[in-house]
C-alpha cells in the first residue's frame, strides 16, 4: 500500500510526502507505517481487502498517448445543429490566462472574499453583461447548464407567483433538452406541465409560469409581448429563455415585460465540449432578486470603507435552510462564466454586435439560397441564426449528403432539417449545406429577417470595463492583475474539510483543450463520438469498480444534481414496485445542507435523525424514526465518513436497519478520498451514491465550477438512472437530470487521466497518505487546539475539526478572527464554522508535502500564541493582529500606525518569506452591510476612488 515513489509513475508526482516524509509523519502520530494507521482507522465492518481491478498504472506520456488515440476516434465536424450549443472562436488571451492557467483553474469557491477578489470581479462582469443583455435587473453568477437554469426558473415562477395553479405552460418551441430536464424536476414537485403551440392554442385560464424559448428551437422569431401581458393578467410569472447574441440585435425579455430570463453562454467563447461544461445564467426582474437560486456576487465595503466584492444572500443558503432552502444548487460554473464574461470584456458591445450581425447575415444569405431551390421550402420569415427548412421526404438524404462533405444538420425529421449558424460559419459552409440541398451559389447580401419591432435599440454593456480591454496586452494586463488579486492552489495549501482541493496535474488537464474532444457538439452522430463514449465507458467502469457499485452515469454536472439523479432513482425504485407511499428521507443532522434541499426537490418529506455528541449518527434516535415512519420510509441519506472527519463504525447495521424497514441507503461520496481502496460503499450496504470528480478524481473547483457529480448504483437501481435528455422518458423511467446525455463531458478526460496514471496501487497509496496528512495535522496541533471528533484510538480519516469555541469563549477571538489572520500567513482558511459552528474543519489531501503541512500547523499554532497574548491582556482583542486581520500592503505602509502591536506583525508574522509573501487587495469585508444594500452588477469607476 506504501507508494513505491517510482519517479516514472505519476504517482510520486501526485502524492506529496515522500517516503522519508510519510515515515516521519506516522512516528509523529505514533505508528510504525501508514499500513498499521489504516489498519486501526478504518473499522473492520467496511474494510475491503481485495485489489482494484483497474489496469496498472502507466506513465504520463503513455497515457497522453492513449488519451491521443481516443480523441483521434472522434470527428470534429462542423455542427450547424444548434439547440443551445454552437460554434465559437475562444480568444486565443482567454484560452491561455484562463482555462488553461492554474491561478484561475485551481482556485476555490469565494467564500474567502478579501482572497478572492479577481475572480469576484470578473463573476461581477459576468452578472452585468447578463443583466444588460437580458434587460433584467439582477443576474446570478451562473448556473449549470440552460437546462437546469429553466428549471430553476420555473420553481422560481412557483414560489413567487401569485396564482394558485400547479400549472406550467411551456412553449413548444423549447429547446427539447430543457423541456426533458423541467418535466423531471416537475413531476416530483407536482407541477403539471403542459407544452403548448403558443401561435395555435390559446393560453389556460389559470397557470403559474410560462416558459418561452427566444429564438425558438425551430429558429422562429416571435413578438410575445402581448402573450407576457395575458400571462401577468393571470398572475403567472413569465420566464424567456433567451441567446444572448441574439439580445446584441433583438429586444431583451426586459423590455418585453417578462419576469425572468434563463440560458447559456455557451456561444461566448466556450468550447462545445461535447455538451459542457457551461455557464448557465439567471437573471430577474427588481423583486424577484432575493429569491434567486444559486449564487449571487454582491459589493460591500472592508474595514476602511473601500468598496469590495464578496458572495451575497444565498451563500451556502442550504446549511441554514436545508429542507426549506429554494434550491440545492450550491455552486456554479464560475471558471465558464469568467470565460464567457472575458469574451465580452475583450470584444465589447460593438464587437458583440458584429458578430451578431456576421452570424445573422450567413443565415440571411443561406435562407435567400435555399429559397432558390425547387422542393425546398424556408419555414420561418423571421429569424436570427436557425433555419427551418422543409424538404418533404428528402430530410435523412440531405443530412447525409452534408454530413459526408464534414457539416452537421439538425434532422427535425423526415420532412425538416434545422440548419444553425454561428461564429465560426464561413461561405464554404453555406455552399457545402446548399450543394447538399441540390443548389449552387450564395449570395454577397442580404436582408435582416426580423420585424422593425423587435429591433434593440437600447444599450448594454456601457460599463468602462467592457470597453477598455480589447488589445490582447490590455486583456493579458487585466487578467493577470485579476488573478493577482487572488489565492489559489498556485500559491499554497487549501485546506478545506469537506472539499479536498488537491492539485489537479497539468497532465490530467492537457487534453480538455484538444478540438477532439472540446469541438463536439453533443447532439452530432454518435460515429463522430467513438472516441468520446469508449473514454466515458471506460470511466464509468472504474468509477463502478472504486465504489462497488453495478452502474454509474456521468449525466449530473454537479454534485447537487448527483444528488437528486440518486433519489430520483430510489423513488422511482419505489414506484415501479408499487410503494407510492414511501417518501420519508432520513437524514442525519450533521449532513451537508444539499441533502435536505435535494430530498425536497425529490419530493420526499425530511426527517432528521439526531446525531450523538461524538459526532455520529445517533442509531437509538434511528431505530425511533424507523419504526414512525416504517410504511413511508423510501430512503435514509448519509455521509460516509461522516460529515464530521470519522469513520463510524455503526454505518453497516444503519445500512441493515433501513434495508430491514423497507428503505434504500444514499451515501453522500463527498468524502470518498478517505475510502478508495480500503471500502466499498457499493459493498458495504450503500444503494446508491453520488462522487464528486471535481473532489476525489482531480476536476478543478475552478473558482467554484466546473464540476461532475455522477450517480453509481446497484443493479436494481440501474433502470432509473437519468435518460437521454433528446429522448422523451417512458412511463416508469427518469427523464434527463441535465442538459446533455454525458453532462461535462468536455473534463472527463481529466478523471480519466488520473485513474489511469494512478493505476490500484497509486489510488491506494493516495488514500493512506491523505488520512496520513489528517491525523498528522490533528497531533501537531491538538495540544493547541481540541480536535473536536475522532475515531478509533483517536484516529480521524481525511479530515480533522479543530475546536475554537472554548478560545472564543476565553478571549473572544471568534473563528473569523482566526481564518483571516491566516490571510496574513500566507494560508487560505480551512471550512469555517461546518458542520459545528465556531471551528475549522481541516482538510490536508494527499498532494501537500511535509514542508507545506508543517508550514500550515506552525500558522496555526503562530496564531494560537497571539491569542493567548490577548488573552493575557497584552493586545486589547479590538486592536490585535487578528481582529484587524487581514493586513493588505497599504495598510501597514501608511503613514501612521497607532496599533497596540507593530508593522511587522501585521504583514510578515512567523514563518512568512517576505520575498513571497502574497499581499490580500482589501481588509476585511462587511458581509452584511451589502445583503442590506445589495448592489450586484458592475459599481462605477468612480466608486474606487479614495
Amino acid at each position: 500500500m506504501t507508494a513505491t515513489f517510482d519517479p516514472d509513475l505519476f504517482a510520486s508526482r501526485h502524492i506529496g510526502p515522500n517516503a522519508a516524509e510519510q515515515r516521519r509523519m506516522v512516528e509523529t502520530i505514533g505508528y510504525g507505517s501508514v499500513e498499521e494507521l489504516m489498519d486501526v482507522a478504518i473499522p473492520e465492518v467496511i474494510r475491503w481487502h481485495g485489489t482494484l481491478d483497474l489496469p496498472a498504472a502507466v506513465t504520463e506520456a503513455e497515457a497522453l498517448a492513449e488519451l491521443r488515440a481516443l480523441a483521434a476516434r472522434n470527428t470534429v465536424a462542423t455542427s450547424m445543429i444548434g439547440l443551445g450549443y454552437h460554434g465559437t472562436h475562444t480568444p486565443g488571451v482567454i484560452l491561455r490566462n484562463v482555462l488553461e492557467n492554474p491561478a484561475w483553474y485551481t482556485a476555490y469557491t469565494p467564500y474567502q472574499p478579501e482572497i478572492s477578489q479577481g475572480r469576484l470581479e470578473a463573476l461581477l462582469n459576468f452578472q452585468t453583461m447578463v443583466a444588460d443583455l437580458t434587460g433584467l435587473t439582477t443576474a446570478n453568477a451562473s448556473m449549470l447548464d440552460e437546462a437546469t437554469a429553466v428549471a430553476e426558473a420555473m420553481t422560481l415562477a412557483r414560489r413567487s407567483s401569485r396564482s394558485k395553479s400547479s400549472v406550467y405552460v411551456v412553449d413548444a418551441e423549447t429547446l427539447p433538452q430543457s423541456l426533458n430536464v423541467i418535466l423531471t424536476r416537475a413531476e416530483p414537485l407536482g407541477i403539471e406541465v403542459r407544452v403548448v403551440d403558443l401561435t395555435a392554442e390559446e393560453l389556460p385560464a389559470e397557470f403559474f409560469g410560462l416558459h418561452l424559448q427566444y429564438p425558438g428551437a425551430s429558429g422562429v422569431i416571435r413578438d410575445d409581448a402581448a402573450l407576457i401581458e395575458t400571462a401577468h393578467a393571470r398572475g403567472a410569472l413569465v420566464t424567456v429563455a433567451a441567446d444572448l447574441l441574439a439580445l446584441t440585435l433583438l429586444r431583451s425579455p426586459g423590455e418585453i415585460g417578462a419576469d425572468i430570463a434563463a440560458g447559456t453562454t455557451q456561444r461566448f467563447g466556450v468550447p462545445m465540449g461535447f455538451g459542457g461544461p457551461h455557464a448557465g445564467y439567471l437573471a430577474v426582474r427588481s423583486g424577484l432578486e432575493r429569491s434567486l437560486p444559486g449564487r449571487l456576487v454582491g459589493v460591500s465595503k472592508d474595514a476602511d470603507g473601500a468598496p469590495a466584492y464578496r458572495l451575497a444572500l444565498q451563500t451556502r443558503e442550504q446549511h441554514i435552510r436545508r429542507e426549506k432552502a429554494t434550491s440545492n444548487i450550491c455552486t456554479a460554473q464560475v471558471l465558464l462564466a469568467v470565460m464567457a464574461s472575458m469574451y465580452a470584456v475583450y470584444h465589447g458591445p460593438a464587437g458583440l454586435q458584429s458578430i451578431a450581425r456576421r452570424v445573422h447575415l450567413r443565415a440571411s444569405q443561406l435562407a435567400t439560397a435555399l429559397r432558390e431551390i425547387d422542393g425546398v421550402e424556408v419555414v420561418h420569415e423571421d429569424f436570427f441564426d436557425t433555419l427551418l427548412v422543409r424538404v418533404p421526404a428528402k430530410a435523412v438524404d440531405i443530412a447525409l449528403a452534408a454530413e459526408r462533405s464534414g457539416i452537421n444538420l439538425r434532422r427535425v425529421d423526415a420532412d425538416h432539417l434545422g440548419i444553425a449558424c454561428d461564429e465560426t460559419t464561413t461561405v464554404a459552409h453555406l455552399e457545402a449545406v446548399v450543394a447538399a440541398f441540390g443548389g449552387t451559389g450564395i449570395p454577397d447580401g442580404a436582408a435582416a429577417a426580423f420585424p422593425e419591432a423587435l429591433v434593440r435599440t437600447s444599450e448594454y454593456l456601457t460599463h468602462p470595463v467592457f470597453s477598455s480591454h480589447h488589445s490582447e496586452t490590455a486583456m493579458l494586463r487585466y487578467l493577470r492583475r485579476l488573478s493577482d488579486m487572488d489565492y489559489a492552489l498556485d500559491r499554497g495549501m487549501i485546506p478545506l474539510g469537506s472539499c479536498t482541493m488537491k492539485l489537479n496535474a497539468t497532465a490530467e488537464m492537457e487534453a480538455i483543450t484538444w478540438p477532439e474532444f472540446s469541438q463536439l457538439h453533443p447532439f452530432a452522430p454518435a460515429a463522430q463520438a467513438a472516441g468520446y463514449e469508449q473514454l466515458i465507458g471506460q470511466l464509468e467502469g472504474w468509477l463502478a469498480e472504486v465504489t462497488g457499485y453495478d452502474k454509474v452515469s456521468v449525466q449530473p454536472n454537479a454534485g447537487s444534481q448527483g444528488e437528486l439523479a440518486g433519489l430520483l432513482a430510489i423513488r422511482g425504485y419505489h414506484l415501479a414496485n408499487g410503494d407510492a407511499r414511501r417518501t420519508v428521507c432520513l437524514i442525519p443532522s450533521s449532513a451537508h445542507g444539499t441533502n435536505a434541499a435535494s430530498a425536497v426537490m425529490a419530493g420526499m418529506k425530511v426527517v432528521v435523525v439526531a446525531s450523538q455528541d461524538d459526532g455520529t449518527v445517533d442509531l437509538a434516535d434511528l431505530d425511533r424514526k424507523i419504526e414512525q415512519h416504517r410504511d413511508s420510509l423510501a430512503a435514509i441519506m448519509v455521509t460516509y465518513p461522516s460529515t464530521h472527519g470519522v469513520y463510524e463504525t455503526g454505518i453497516a447495521a444503519l445500512c441493515a436497519k433501513v434495508h430491514e424497514a423497507g428503505g434504500q441507503v444514499y451515501v453522500d461520496g463527498a468524502n470518498l478520498n478517505a475510502l478508495v481502496g480500503f471500502a466499498k460503499p457499493g459493498k458495504f450496504g450503500a444503494d446508491v451514491s453520488h462522487l464528486n470528480l471535481h473532489k476525489t478524481f482531480c476536476i478543478p473547483h475552478g473558482g467554484g465550477g466546473p464540476g461532475v457529480g455522477p450517480v453509481a448504483v446497484r443493479e436494481h437501481l440501474a433502470p432509473y438512472l437519468p435518460g437521454d435528455p433528446l429522448v422523451p422518458a417512458a412511463e416508469g423511467a427518469v427523464g434527463a437530470v441535465s442538459a446533455a446525455n454525458h453532462g461535462s463531458a468536455g473534463i472527463l478526460p481529466i478523471p480519466w487521466a488520473y485513474l489511469r496514471m494512478m493505476g490500484p496501487d497509486g489510488l491506494v497509496a493516495a488514500t493512506g497518505a491523505a488520512v496520513l496528512a489528517a491525523n498528522y495535522v490533528a497531533a501537531r496541533l491538538r495540544n493547541h487546539y481540541p480536535v473536536l471528533y475522532a475515531g478509533n484510538k483517536g484516529l480521524v480519516a481525511h479530515e480533522c475539526i479543530l475546536d475554537l469555541r472554548p478560545l472564543t469563549k476565553a478571549t473572544g477571538v471568534t473563528v473569523d478572527d482566526v481564518a483571516k489572520r491566516l490571510i496574513d500567513y500566507g494560508f487560505h482558511a480551512p471550512t469555517m464554522s461546518f458542520p459545528v459552528a465556531g471551528t475549522l474543519m481541516v482538510e490536508p489531501t494527499e498532494s501537500e508535502d511535509l514542508a507545506e503541512l508543517d508550514r500550515f500547523c506552525d500558522a496555526m499554532i503562530a496564531i494560537r500564541e497571539e491569542i493567548a497574548r490577548v488573552e493575557a491582556g497584552e493586545w486589547p482583542l479590538a486592536d490585535s493582529p487578528l481582529s484587524n486581520a487581514p493586513h493588505t500592503a497599504a495598510s501597514v505602509s501608511a503613514d501612521e500606525w497607532a496599533h497596540a502591536y507593530p508593522r511587522s506583525v501585521a504583514a510578515f508574522p512567523p514563518g512568512v518569506d517576505r520575498a513571497a509573501k502574497y499581499w490580500p487587495p482589501v481588509r476585511r469585508i462587511d458581509g452584511a452591510f451589502g445583503d442590506r444594500n445589495l448592489v450586484c452588477s458592475c459599481p462605477a469607476p468612480e466608486a474606487f476612488e479614495d
